[in-house]
């Protein structure tokens, strides 16, 4: 065996040596980490055995699509908020073909969020709902007109064509009867394409949804001209927290405690809003629902402003008497519910103050 030869045989031995030593030490390698994988995932499920999985399930029902309007509830769901109160909560998906009073009536929804009016016509229809909590206090609903169409004023309405949501004619109807107009109601859908269009000279919007969606469709907001309900005598109170009023007998601890925790929900998704947008998107994407981050954004921020609209007092959950007799009458003037259900049985408060 000449030099060469004897040297390339010991750097074969050398090769087979360190590959021997590496398979040794990643064969090591694999027992441990096989070996110590069972340990955790042992681990991960004893908590949840032990922990979540026993709490008990509630069930929330929004009255809408998945978005930043129902914020706070998602965030409290992600967070743990709810599961820290002891109970786990579960988002119902809206369906179009699934009513409240249904899901409600059948104990399908441990809770719900309704418009007051909605609410008021639920209860005086049989449904034995209670609002337990309050958090809206304005009304987010307006018309809005465009400035090229010469409406300035309300009385500018007058002769003019309304694109307003099927079902929700009240407030309109109630605002042209209050100040004397003579409007054409156009029923519309969801959306703002007939107003875009010029079909209609004036159309309904929420503050945080449609009219941003104006803004974003190429109008300048110093080309519309809005008009609030609530500025012209009309605060439909929105959002608040309902349930059938045999859940809050026989449990108001868990209705005062999924308050709570709504609320810190709330306010969590304030103080933080893009980590609250990222659980809407993830939400809506699972509800394979539209979803864009800029609006999200703009819903959330106005929420907070209806929600705080007193920054020094914080959250409101209060229902007052006036507010719900006001919107009670209204109903019961267009003929869309018989009588005013007694206030004491509709407002029954978790929280107080």
């Amino acid at each position: 065996m000449n030099s060469k030869t004897t040297l390339s045989f010991a750097k074969n031995q050398l090769l087979q040596t360190v590959m021997l030593i590496i398979m040794a030490v990643s064969i090591l390698g694999c027992k441990s980490k096989i070996k110590d994988e069972p340990e955790l995932s042992a681990t991960i499920n004893t908590i949840d055995t032990a922990g979540f999985a026993k709490l008990p399930m509630v069930t929330f029902l929004p009255y809408w699509v998945t978005n930043a309007q129902f914020a706070g509830y998602y965030v409290a769901v992600e967070t743990g908020i709810y599961r820290k109160y002891g109970f786990n909560v579960t988002v119902i998906p809206y369906r179009p073909f699934l009513t409240p009073k249904e899901l409600i009536n059948e104990g399908k929804a441990d809770f719900a969020a309704l418009w007051l009016a909605n609410a008021i016509e639920l209860k005086s229809s049989g449904s034995d709902i209670v609002n337990i909590a309050q958090p809206s206090t304005r009304s987010s609903l307006m018309l809005v007109a465009k400035k090229k169409s010469g409406i300035r004023t309300l009385q500018d309405l007058n002769g003019k064509k309304a694109g307003i949501w099927s079902g929700f004619e009240i407030q309109p109807k109630a605002l042209f009867s209050k100040y004397n107009l003579d409007v054409k109601i156009i029923p519309i859908g969801s959306t703002n394409n007939l107003f875009l269009m010029d079909g209609v000279d004036v159309t309904n919007a929420n503050w945080f949804d449609e009219y941003h969606s104006m803004i974003n469709s190429g109008y300048n907001a110093d080309e519309l001209v809005t008009f609030f309900y609530a500025d012209y005598g009309l605060n439909f109170l929105e959002d608040g927290i309902y349930c059938l009023s045999d859940k809050l007998k026989n449990n108001p601890k868990l209705c005062a405690d999924f308050v709570t925790a709504t609320l810190e929900g709330w306010k969590y998704a304030f103080e933080n809003p893009e980590f609250a947008i990222d659980i809407v998107v993830k939400y809506s994407k699972e509800t394979n629902q539209p979803v864009n981050r800029v609006h999200q954004r703009w819903m959330l921020d106005r929420y907070k402003d209806l929600y705080f609209s007193n920054v020094n007092k914080g959250f409101n959950t209060n229902l007052s008497i006036k507010d719900y007799q006001f919107v009670g009458n209204v109903l019961k003037e267009s003929g869309l519910i018989k009588e005013v259900p007694a206030f004491d049985q509709f407002y029954q408060p978790v929280l107080k103050k």
